[in-house]
């Protein structure tokens, strides 16, 4: 399929406008048709321009999912300008370092973000226009409701195909989060892909659990129902209130991450409830198991994993019934996770696993048919380059004439099919042992949740994180000896640690933490030194000091003061250390009341020394 001309983002909006269908639905809150959808950008376009926003200006926008979100983004696409997008939940300090380095001019943010800006005015330096979402207190600026109520002339300037459209920040789960920058023309690739590979129509009616894919169904003219999914943790969103708002709301297609899928497949297995509007169910943002496409895979349900990156959306993409058919096996025996084949103006090659730069495209670079090798595209929604960052660019971009090759830091390769098997990240590989490979051998027993290959110190170790009421360990541990020694990639594996909840990101909350898991697996691994456990003698003897005091004598007033010191350091200091030392040991695998006991008798001695992420 030939990718069409670029129309643009107010062109795509003009072509709805007309329509009195409803655009986006909040469910208990209001919605918006088209019509307003189309408005509002306008609006909102004119009275930005207004205040200095135009083509180019970098713009951190921090508002919540809801019926001010779309507009002013759609609006912010309309003027040129360049929406800087961070997930807040990457946690404050990786997100304030992701400001920093954009550099943005505009912020347009609810009360609390513009707080946060002013505790940190070193991310903001360059910020000079103020708009706050809801009530403005001190800060200055204007508000979102004056600019929609102003009266502005519309702009007529629009964005080319190659003008800047977003920087968009990687989760950061693997290294430091990097701002990728997309343009006006890879948006409108992506939705011509999207609508040939998932089959979107304006007749859809789409769950959004991601504001991103929202900005995609709308430009289709899809109505969007957003989700009841707080976008931080997607994975603890309610299973029946999903299905109850795609009931309602006669839902017929969804894009969610497998951390949600997961238990929402498992609800309507359980429960038997249909959902017979549901036709098409997309699931990304990490490997998708078996079990899940089992789950859920139906007659009538278009079931579609997809696969790609901040840096290009989608690359590839196959349907349940050809995984179920074909590559179900292959996954059990350390083959990878089939993530099927390139979408359409995709070109993908497999070059050899390498750490080095490799800035001049070479035919000797690709790897042998169907060795493992890093997965490495070209095509018209791949990023042009990484924001300001010129040595990112040079570790993953690779100068074909006048094409880019992008290095996806992922390790594959593609069988006689053409499908691309998924078999890890490059910078997790353990040795000659790749993640996805060795862990789709472990994860089909019926006994484990997932498991994560990490290096623990130079040696190999897998993490298990059990299914809920697994406990003869031991069992479990042997068991999965006898699986490892039954598959060529995992035979080398031998050492099995439990973990009862694995770390994950939070754009998906299912991309594994392997990196601490890392660092837990070499702390639980590693024998314990004396010195190491000498600290805790000081709390304990202040323990005793107290004791002493309620029964012996005090023979000098000095003794008192000293006791009285010793029992505000014993009780208030260790009790106040209690939250701290309870989320370090929930990511160590260690109970609350275990956590707090060892808090109030050592203090920090014991805890300061468990792996954080």
């Amino acid at each position: 399929m030939a990718l069409a001309t670029t129309t643009g983002v107010a062109a795509r909006l003009a072509a709805h406008a007309d329509s009195a269908r409803d655009a986006v639905i909040w469910p208990g809150h209001g919605r918006l048709t088209f019509r307003e959808l189309h408005e509002q950008s306008d609006a909102y376009a004119a009275g930005l321009r207004a205040l200095g926003i135009g083509k180019g200006t970098k713009t951190v926008l921090m508002l919540r999912p809801g019926l001010e979100l779309y507009p002013v983004l759609f609006g912010l696409l309309k003027l040129g300008a360049v929406p800087v997008v961070v997930d807040p939940g990457m946690g404050v300090r990786r997100m304030l370092h992701c400001y920093r380095s954009a550099g943005a001019q505009a912020f347009i943010g609810v009360g609390i973000a513009h707080v946060v800006r002013l505790f940190n005015r070193r991310a903001f330096a360059g910020v000079r226009i103020l708009v706050t979402a809801g009530r403005r207190w001190f800060w200055g600026g204007a508000t979102l409701r004056t600019i929609l109520e102003g009266p502005h002339p519309a702009p007529t300037e629009r964005p080319g195909p190659d003008d800047l459209l977003t920087i968009g920040f990687t989760t950061g789960s693997t290294g430091p989060a990097k701002g990728v920058e997309s343009t006006h023309g890879a948006l409108e690739a992506m939705l011509q892909q999207v609508i040939a590979v998932h089959d979107q129509s304006s007749d859809d009616v789409a769950l959004v659990t991601s504001p991103m894919f929202g900005v995609l169904h709308l430009l289709i003219g899809s109505t969007c129902v957003l989700a009841p999914v707080d976008p931080t943790r997607v994975g603890a969103a309610d299973p029946a209130a999903l299905a109850d708002t795609i009931e309602r709301f006669g839902v017929t297609g969804m894009f969610a991450s497998p951390a949600l899928l997961d238990p929402f497949g498992r609800y309507l297995r359980d429960t038997g409830r249909r959902l017979p509007t549901l036709r098409t169910l997309v699931a990304g943002g990490a490997p998708v198991s078996d079990e899940v496409v089992q789950t859920l895979h139906r007659d009538d349900l278009r079931l579609h994993t997809t696969y790609g990156a901040t840096e290009a959306l989608p690359i590839a993409s196959i349907e349940s019934r050809e995984m179920l058919r074909d590559t179900h096996e292959g996954s059990r025996t350390g083959a990878g996770t089939c993530v099927g084949r390139p979408v359409d103006g995709m070109d993908v090659r497999i070059v050899r696993v390498t750490d080095d730069p490799l800035p001049v495209w070479r035919d000797d670079l690709l790897a042998a048919p169907g060795e493992v090798g890093e997965i490495t595209i070209a095509g018209p929604t791949v990023s042009p380059r990484y924001h300001r960052l010129p040595e990112a660019d040079a570790a993953a971009k690779i100068i074909d004439g006048e094409r880019r090759w992008h290095r996806t830091g992922d390790l594959g390769w593609i069988d006689d099919a053409g499908r691309i098997w998924f078999c890890g990240r490059k910078s997790q590989r353990v040795g000659d042992l790749h993640t996805v490979q060795v862990e789709g051998v472990f994860n089909a027993h019926p006994q484990v949740y997932r498991t994560a290959l990490v290096d623990a110190g130079g040696r190999p170790v897998v993490c298990v994180e059990p299914r809920p009421g697994v406990t003869d360990h031991d069992r479990l541990r042997h068991e999965l000896r006898e699986l490892a020694a039954s598959q060529p990639v995992t035979k080398p594996l031998d050492e099995f640690l439990f973990h009862p909840a694995f770390p994950v990101d939070i754009r998906h909350n299912a991309k594994i933490n392997r990196e601490y898991l890392s660092a837990w697996a070499a702390w639980r691994l590693r024998p314990r030194r004396p010195r190491e456990l000498a600290p805790r003698l000081v709390p304990l003897a202040g323990w005793a000091f107290l004791a002493y005091g309620l029964v012996g004598p005090m023979p000098h007033p000095a003794l008192w003061v000293l006791w009285g010191i010793d029992l505000v350091l014993s009780f208030v200091a260790h009790g106040l250390q209690i939250p701290v030392a309870v989320r370090r040991a929930r990511f160590a695998g260690i109970a609350p009341a275990r956590a707090a006991a060892l808090t109030m008798v050592f203090g920090a001695t014991w805890w300061k020394g468990l792996p954080w992420r």
